[in-house]
């Protein structure tokens, strides 16, 4: 059976999402050997970076107004641009409302695909919430923009990030740290775990337990530091071991991460962003993926942002677009 397409949106125009695109697409063709990967954002982005680096076009485009252009694509690189991005202007380098409107019409190009082809996948290169929100797109980042217009809804999804090593979900993403305590709640422990529990189990990493954080130092040392720890995280966990799903928490967070890199657990909870992420990008800074759970259809994106400064510089790295599009890939029956 051929493979179903992957998706992937360039981003914001103007940000490093389709230099990166050029790059690693020119370096290694062998991305889209075993299906067909139809790139979603204005072409003038691509060509920007393809003279400065003089590189050949490597895309086919495709009529995006045709309904499933891409479904009957051998394996390949094909490029649509959906209605209005076409003839956008793009400035490579600069945060403009017309990179957010790039961003923002491609999303909704790739879901209206994905309501029809709920076993494609989708990659997303970084766009910018600024110039999101500029451009009439009032979503705080492609998370919730995805839960929202795939009718999950963002209380339905769950942020996950992970490296060669680390996997970590987290129950808040970013809300003021103030206001972590109150939504660290019993149903959003208990979905962020049932959600990375299908997950682990997707990969085949569910004969190593869960690892859950505790939201105080300590794990709220039995609630002398704090008594979420005791009310809400450890009833969570314990509905999770009875439901059959292998967890243990919480732990104290400054030596969870030491004990999953030695190979004690499939994946690790986290309580919020500053948390979990920080130990996972010092060891895997340039592979992070990050992976949104929950979703009808596998959404993978790159760990890091649109790097406005580092645009034709040639510094920045293509190591995480590139783990993003093989986890894709392995997310939608591909090698594994």
């Amino acid at each position: 059976m051929p493979l179903p397409p992957l998706l992937l949106t360039l981003g914001d125009a103007n940000g490093i999402g389709p230099e990166l695109v050029c790059r690693l697409f020119t370096d290694e063709p062998r991305l889209a050997a075993d299906r067909p990967i139809g790139l979603i954002g204005p072409e003038a982005a691509l060509l920007a970076h393809c003279q400065r680096l003089a590189l050949a076009p490597f895309w086919t485009p495709l009529d995006a107004a045709a309904p499933d252009a891409l479904a009957a694509c051998p394996p390949g690189v094909y490029l649509l641009v959906p209605p209005r991005l076409a003839g956008l202007p793009v400035t490579p380098g600069r945060e403009t409302p017309a990179g957010g409107l790039a961003a923002g019409e491609s999303l909704e190009y790739a879901v209206a695909n994905l309501a029809r082809h709920p076993d494609w996948g989708l990659v997303t290169g970084p766009l910018s919430k600024a110039a999101l929100n500029a451009a009439g797109f009032a979503f705080p980042g492609h998370t919730e923009f995805l839960a929202e217009r795939s009718g999950v809804g963002r209380a339905g999804v769950c942020m996950h990030l992970c490296g060669p090593v680390l996997r970590v979900s987290l129950v808040t993403t970013h809300p003021p740290l103030a206001n972590v305590p109150a939504l660290v709640t019993y149903d959003r422990v208990a979905l962020c775990l049932a959600l990375t529990w299908e997950y682990v189990k997707r990969l085949g990493l569910s004969a190593k337990p869960m690892a859950v954080c505790g939201l105080n130092p300590h794990a709220g040392e039995g609630g002398l530091l704090g008594g979420e720890d005791e009310a809400v995280v450890r009833p969570a966990v314990a509905a999770a071991r009875g439901k059959g799903m292998a967890a243990t928490g919480p732990l104290p967070a400054d030596t969870v991460f030491h004990r999953a890199v030695a190979g004690e657990f499939s994946a690790i909870l986290a309580m919020y962003h500053d948390q979990g992420l920080p130990p996972l990008k010092m060891l895997h800074f340039h592979e992070t993926v990050n992976v949104t759970l929950g979703l009808p259809f596998v959404r993978t994106s790159v760990g890091h942002g649109t790097a406005f400064e580092l645009v034709g510089t040639g510094r920045a790295a293509t190591g995480s677009l590139r783990a993003a599009l093989e986890l894709a890939g392995r997310l939608t029956g591909g090698r594994t």
